[in-house]
């Protein structure tokens, strides 16, 4: 499997292109009841979808990666947390999975950057 070392740099950006995309439709769900409405109310629609449409638009296109990244990766625990936590332990039990890992999927962005094909990249060349 070390040939699959050489396209480390392309699943990264992969990786968290496709992590930014799948976080900003919660947000849409949230915000603009599209493409399904959410069950979610109060603060956590208008907070947490602002949080979620906002971080995952940025880190799907590389801008303030870092920033975005860590806001969502803590957004993320806290949504794990107060809204399944609170309810057992466990993630399989709590419904809480897809939560923890997108904060850690986020912890990891945050502290990694933005790698290849990224705004922050060209940002940075200038």
């Amino acid at each position: 499997m070390n040939f699959l070392a050489r396209y480390e740099p392309q699943a990264y950006a992969l990786m968290r292109i496709i992590a930014g995309f799948l976080l900003l439709w919660h947000g849409t769900a949230k915000l603009f009841g599209f493409p399904v409405i959410s069950q979610a109310a109060g603060y956590v629609k208008y907070v947490g979808g602002s949080i979620e449409l906002i971080a995952g638009i940025l880190v799907m296109l590389g801008l303030f990666t870092r920033p975005a990244a860590f806001i969502a990766s803590g957004f993320c625990a806290a949504a794990y947390w107060i809204g399944h936590g609170t309810h057992a332990l466990l993630p399989y039990v709590n419904k809480g999975t897809l939560a923890a890992l997108y904060a850690f999927v986020f912890l990891y962005i945050a502290t990694r950057g933005v790698g290849l094909w990224g705004i922050d990249k060209i940002r940075s060349r200038n």
